[in-house]
This record gives C-alpha cells, structure tokens and sequence, in this order.
C-alpha cells in the first residue's frame, strides 16, 4: 500500500456536488493498493499513521500524533498513486490492484482507522472526485508498506 499523507487543517471531498466526506484538523489520506496487499497490511499501515507525531506541541514541535490532537481523517482512494511513467507519456496502472481487490482493502484500511477511535471521512471509491483542502504546514508524507 501506499499512502500520501497531507496535514490538514480542514479537507472536503465532494462527487457530482454532494459532500461524501470530510475533516477538520488531522490527515487527508490518499491511498493506493497493489496486487499483493492484504487485510494485515492494511491494519498495520493504519495503525503506523494513526501514531505518527507530525502535529505541533505547545512548544510548536511536531510531538503530537493525530490522537493526541483529537484529529480525524479523509480518506479517499487513489490507484494512481501506482501509476508507472517510466515510459513514454501515458502512464500505466498495471501496479495497482483490481478494483474488487482495492475496494476491500480500502474498506478494510478505513475500518481500522475507525477501531483506532478516529473520525473516518471517505471519497467514493472509482468515482471523479473534487478535493478542498487547507495544507497546514505544509506537512505531506508519503508511506509505502513494500518500504518497510
């Protein structure tokens, strides 16, 4: 899996003008699976995330993880975070995992996030979604599972 994380101060998703999720304070996650990801991968990339201390403390050093803040996450899913340009202009997708296979792990990973006590906004998975945004930091990170 691979998972770009964005502090955020407030995130939106919206799909064919309806809001299907959102954030105040915490992650905006877009997240990419491959082929060989399964349900474990998907709990021990949550739980990684949920414990990151990339928010500020009182001294303004980034000591906080998004529970020690009271944060919650948008969540959307992105397979072209698998995208290889190593070719040509066009990029291929073949890195990413089919969509029956994505879709549960990204079910799969938003639940654990829940079970951490996190507030889990979501995109529509396979839907053109428009994304708002407020950087804070700016802070982005980016996570791969076959990374170690």
């Amino acid at each position: 899996m691979r998972a770009v994380l964005q502090r955020v101060t407030r995130a939106t998703c919206t799909v064919e003008g309806r809001v299907t999720g959102q954030t105040g304070p915490g992650f905006l996650i877009l997240l990419g699976v491959a082929p060989e990801d399964t349900p474990e991968i998907a709990h021990r990339l949550a739980a990684k995330i949920v414990k990151l201390r990339v928010f500020n403390d009182e001294a303004g050093k980034m000591n906080l993880s998004v529970q020690d803040i009271g944060g919650g996450i948008l969540s959307v899913s992105q397979f072209t975070l698998y995208a290889d340009t190593r070719r040509g202009n066009r990029p291929g997708f073949s890195g990413a995992a089919a969509p029956d296979h994505a879709r549960a792990l990204y079910a799969e990973f938003n639940a654990a996030l829940r079970a951490c006590g996190l507030p889990v906004g979501e995109g529509v998975f396979g839907a053109h979604m428009t994304l708002d945004l407020t950087n804070d930091g700016p802070v982005t990170l980016i996570l791969d599972t076959a990374e170690g």
